[in-house]
This record gives structure tokens, sequence and C-alpha cells, in this order.
């Protein structure tokens, strides 16, 4: 692991209506880095990913507040090459008639299913059945995503995030809407992809927590309140400042669980 930072916010700010939801002065996500930010409803998690994205912008300032490997500007199709993104809302947009192949492969081109697939190559293709069996879902490849679960849909959605084999994935709450089966085997795979590829998990919850993780952000308030190794961040006093609530944590094998 590299310590350059990947992506670097600094003096990053996010208002609406006249109202600051995230103020962030530093924060970096460094090359090789698994990293989880951890926060309640209403922290600024789902705006820090749109941070990253760019579907949201800061205010203004003299330095730009969002740097990619210290550029404040960069192509969009260089930008899917450093990181890919996983969320509820990305999902939500793909509920519709489209199969697991089209969805992998439609990472090629940025959009939503195929509007020209005839500018799909045949690397393209050996690239997208090498990830649909990678996440366990090639006998899936000509479902649609209608008809899959909501975990094998969110496989096939990482296979889109993969497809440049890009150097950070960012995952918004991954096991939100699995069962106890399908979060246990979906947390399995995050393990499997960490081995190659630097994650950033968003979530409310610690168990979403894989033992790769070395580091945790909290975020509370829009700002981030904590920042450091797992060992230090996942403590009972810490989480019941952050969450405002009596907790305590249980340790066992890297996994952690709240009480």
């Amino acid at each position: 692991m590299t310590s350059g930072p990947l992506i670097e916010l600094r003096d990053a700010e996010v208002v609406r209506d006249g109202r600051t939801i995230l103020h962030v002065d530093n924060l970096a996500f460094r090359e090789g880095e698994h990293v989880a930010v951890l926060g309640p409803n209403g922290a600024g998690k789902s705006t820090l990913i749109g941070l990253l994205t760019r579907d949201i912008r800061p205010l203004v300032r003299d330095e730009p507040p969002v740097l990619m490997r210290g550029a404040s500007l960069w192509d969009l199709f260089a930008a899917r090459r450093i990181f890919g993104v996983v969320s509820d809302a990305l999902q939500e947009e793909h509920r519709r008639r489209l199969t697991a192949r089209d969805v992998v492969l439609s990472g090629f081109f940025g959009s939503i299913g195929l509007y020209r697939p005839g500018e799909v190559t045949p690397e393209m293709e050996a690239r997208a059945g090498e990830l649909l069996d990678h996440l366990g879902i090639a006998d899936l490849a000509d479902r649609t995503m209608d008809t899959l679960s909501t975990g094998e849909a969110r496989r096939a959605l990482i296979g889109r995030a993969l497809v440049h084999d890009p150097a950070l994935l960012v995952l918004d709450e991954p096991t939100h809407g699995l069962d106890p089966a399908g979060a246990y085997h979906f947390l399995r795979l995050l393990r499997r992809i960490a081995e190659t590829t630097a994650l950033v998990i968003v979530t409310h919850h610690v168990s979403d927590i894989v033992p790769e993780v070395d580091r945790v952000v909290m975020l509370k308030d829009g700002r981030v309140f904590r920042d450091g190794p797992k060992r230090e961040m996942l403590t009972g006093a810490a989480l019941s400042t952050l969450y405002g609530v009596p907790a305590e944590t249980e340790e066992r094998d890297g996994w952690y669980r709240l009480w």
C-alpha cells in the first residue's frame, strides 16, 4: 500500500437551503487503503459520496476542495478507472428489464443499459464474462434485473463498477435490503474483492465493516467526528457518542458487533 492520497477533500462544504449539510476540513483516501465511513442517518454520508462522484458540488474556494490524485479537474472516463460506486440510488436506476450481462457491460460506457450494443467489443464481452463468474452470477447473466434478488442485482452492479479495474470501490450501505444469509455471503464477497481493490464502505452498521478495513472515519452532524485505526474507533465510548445511545462492542476474528 502506498501512502499517497487517491482522493482528497479540503475545506469542502455543501450547502442546501442556506444550511451547511456537510463540511469536511481535511479528509484523504489513500491508495490501496480499506476504509469504513460510519455514522447515523443524516450524518452526511450520502453527501460525501456525491462529492466523490461529482454529483454534488461544494462551495467554490480559492483552492479546489476535491482532488483526485492531486488534480482538481479530470476526465470522466479517467475517473471511472480510479473509482467505482455501488449505491441504492444506482440500484433503483437499474430496476428495469436489463440483463445482468448488459448491466456489467454498461460500465464501459457509464450508461444505464446499452444504447449502442454494436460498440461492445469481444474484449468487453470477455471482461464481463470474467466478472460475472468471479461474482458468482454467471448463471444469471441473461436474467433481467427485475427478476434478481437484491443481493444478486447488487453483484451485477459491482461488476459494472469493476469493468475498468478501478483502484477504489465505494459501497453505500452494502447490506441494505439483504436478509442475514444474503448479508453473510455479500460481505464475504467484499472480502475477496478487497484482495485486489481498495474499499470504502459507507454505512451506519458496524457489522458491515469487514476485517480487511483498517481505518474508520466517523461522520456526525455533517462533520468528521473521528478518524483513525479501526481498533481505536470501534469502542463502546466512541460509538456511544457517535450514535447518542449506550453502546458496547464485541470483536471476533476481525468482525465487530454493536450491543
